[in-house]
């Protein structure tokens, strides 16, 4: 429908009248059609880049849920080793309970040998008082026998001395033996495993309640740590069916987000056209001051080419060298130091020609922005993301598809319309006039001048 406007005009038999009326009518279908593309564009633009911040959400929600999943999992291999612990320490503390009667056992035998220890060393004594009751009637007699008994009457008096020290010693064990059994015997309650016995005042059972206290809070801490897992692995396949919706949700909103593409180049086709067509539109200055900078640009280039400025390899260097910490990434090219000094009086020159416009910069064919407009060339703040963002937009490759669209574009012009991501999640809607970038016939890149409308 297009070629009505690139009709020549009707021949001369035509009145001037109706000539001028027709071209009035043709010029105001065209802007009408202008108007509606441009509004066309606009909700395109705005489309797509609600249904980019969509599908971002929804990929950082996949990836959130991706995480919990895997920290779930990880919850619930802990729960597992807690019960599996907590199982083991039931069978020691089973084992603790075995050994602990064994133990008991044991010293009820200590107890019976400690009594008849007690009992030999009472025989002990008993025998020791009849011995020094002997030797002192021996001596008695040895006295009376005068130094006939003399010798005799000394192994008396040490035979007594000996006992008395043999009766004074079992009595000592006695003494010390009756201290270790009432000892033994506090030791023994306690180690009694007989739950049917009372405690007495000495504290029997308290190992036993003690252990069964223990016994029974490792017994509820396995019961809780399997109810903690058997919880943790229904959200776990909760999150997974979250998990899965959203990636479903994600592939709809990549499907909506090509059928937007598909919607937004239509409106720039028709925008194209309607351009092309020789009708002048809102958008025709604006194209045509792209067109005029791009052509300044190749100029300047193929100067610096032949004045020795720069090699054409350097100057197609596709060799993008990170710069170190930089955020968002930079990159530094062999043709830097040639964009710097050239680009800046065309682009700032551009940028004050016509209202309205936001930025006009060379890319090269891989959207690199090697010289930025002097506002947008300022250095980068270490750590501050939005700043740098919004201000240091030099040295960066911008290959999105309007950045790409526009650095590889070779047709006369190109016009797209987009949105603008100036950080910290502020966004402007621009219309964007493209131009080729030709340095010795050679496609360099392209001449993008955003404006707002």
């Amino acid at each position: 429908m297009f070629e009505a406007f690139r009709r020549k005009a009707p021949p001369v038999a035509a009145a001037p009248t109706e000539l001028g009326e027709a071209q009035r009518e043709v010029r105001a279908l065209a802007q009408t059609l202008q108007q509606d593309t441009s509004g066309l564009g606009r909700e395109a633009a705005e489309l797509r880049g609600t249904l980019e911040d969509t599908a971002s959400a929804a990929r950082r929600q996949t990836e959130t849920l991706t995480a919990l999943l895997g920290q779930l999992q990880d919850i619930v291999h802990a729960q597992e080793q807690i019960e599996t612990e907590t199982r083991q320490s039931l069978q020691a503390m089973n084992e603790a309970r075995d050994s602990v009667a064994h133990v008991g056992s044991e010293v009820g035998g200590v107890v019976d040998t400690l009594h008849q220890v007690s009992d030999a060393a009472r025989q002990i004594t008993q025998v020791a008082l009849q011995t020094r009751l002997v030797a002192f009637n021996a001596s008695v007699e040895a006295k009376r026998a005068g130094e006939a008994g003399a010798g005799f009457s000394v192994v008396a008096d040490a035979v007594k001395d000996l006992s008395t020290q043999v009766e004074s010693i079992s009595k000592a064990i006695m003494s010390t033996v009756a201290q270790l059994d009432q000892r033994i015997q506090s030791l023994a309650s306690d180690l009694s495993m007989d739950k049917g016995q009372a405690p007495s005042a000495s504290g029997r059972l308290r190992l036993s309640e003690a252990l069964s206290g223990v016994e029974s809070g490792v017994q509820r801490i396995t019961e809780a740590a399997q109810a903690s897992r058997d919880l943790s692995g229904g959200i776990t396949n909760q999150v997974g069916s979250m998990g899965e919706e959203v990636r479903a949700t994600s592939q709809n909103l990549d499907v909506a987000l090509r059928r937007s593409d598909s919607v937004l180049g239509v409106s720039e086709r028709l925008m194209d056209h309607l351009a092309g067509c020789g009708v002048q539109t809102a958008d025709t200055p604006y194209i045509d001051l792209a067109r005029q900078a791009a052509a300044q640009i190749s100029e300047a280039l193929e100067g610096a080419l032949s004045q020795g400025y720069i090699t054409l390899e350097h100057l197609f260097d596709e060799t993008y060298r990170p710069v170190p910490g930089s955020q968002p990434a930079q990159h530094q090219t062999r043709f830097n130091a040639v964009t710097d000094e050239f680009f800046p009086p065309i682009q700032e020159a551009a940028i004050q020609a016509l209202p309205d416009v936001v930025f006009c910069i060379a890319a090269d064919r891989n959207g690199y922005i090697s010289t930025h407009n002097r506002a947008y060339c300022q250095p980068q703040r270490p750590g501050d993301v939005i700043w740098n963002t919004a201000h240091s937009r030099w040295r960066r490759i911008f290959n999105d598809r309007t950045g790409l669209a526009s650095a590889r574009n070779q047709r006369p012009f190109l016009l797209q319309t987009y949105r603008r991501d100036m950080g910290g999640g502020q966004f402007v809607l621009l219309k964007e006039a493209a131009a080729p970038i030709v340095v010795h016939g050679r496609h360099w890149g392209g001449l993008r001048l955003a404006y707002r409308f």
